[in-house]
């Protein structure tokens, strides 16, 4: 099966979607959003790593940054934060315009320290699947830098996470299509959620919907 193109959803949204999926439907669906420290911290690191647009040669490296990605089997597009393309005259793909043959190795860069959960790795395997449809290539691994503590973490493509991309992608399309707002599920982590105030609002800790309903028709009929 083949997505078409006005039927794409953003590629960085198996973030959001893994971390919670109410948080990645209010965003992607209802167009809700809002920013703070942590993402403001993120955005300015990949506004960074975007900065050079144009290609850098290092011996036997190429490196691109901000490049567009997409595929029609997930039906998602979006962008490499880095693509290196190393060298390789027997596993790589030939490049337009460079002598050899190269092996894409897409990099994400992250703010903080690595997750407990899986998120950032799938997305970056969600990016290295789009470079394999796009070059007709196999793509082995590739890297994830985080800000804290300022290396990079190298990440194995295996079957396992290729399996989860896909489904994930597959879930989020039936969500899309349906316009399907999950319900909410709390935890510790709504705490550091930029849009905590619009999922769960402080008005519902402290009242239910027919406690809140009473107190405003009361003021009606007292104004």
């Amino acid at each position: 099966m083949e997505y078409k193109e006005e039927e794409f959803l953003q590629l960085s949204g198996i973030q959001h979607f893994v971390f919670c999926r109410r948080q990645w439907a209010l965003i992607y669906i209802d167009q809700i959003w809002d920013e703070n420290a942590r993402t403001m911290e993120g955005r300015l690191m990949h506004e960074r790593a975007h900065d050079a647009k144009q290609t850098e040669v290092r011996k036997n490296v190429i490196i691109t940054r901000a490049m567009p990605v997409y595929s029609k089997r997930l039906g998602v597009n979006g962008m490499c934060d880095v693509v290196e393309f190393h060298r390789d005259d027997v596993k790589g793909v030939t490049i337009f315009g460079r002598e050899g043959r190269y092996i894409p190795i897409p990099i994400e860069y992250k703010r903080g320290k690595a997750k407990s959960h899986d998120a950032d790795i799938l997305q970056l395997t969600a990016q290295a699947m789009c470079l394999e449809e796009m070059l007709c290539c196999d793509i082995e691994y590739g890297y994830i830098y985080y800000g804290e503590p300022r290396r990079r973490e190298i990440v194995k493509f295996t079957m396992e996470y290729r399996d989860k991309v896909i489904k994930i992608f597959e879930e989020m399309h039936l969500y899309f299509k349906k316009g399907y707002i999950p319900k909410v599920k709390t935890s510790r982590s709504c705490y550091a959620c930029s849009i905590k105030n619009h999922c769960i609002p402080k008005l519902c800790k402290n009242l239910s919907v027919e406690k809140y309903l009473e107190k405003m028709m009361e003021e009606c009929e007292n104004y």
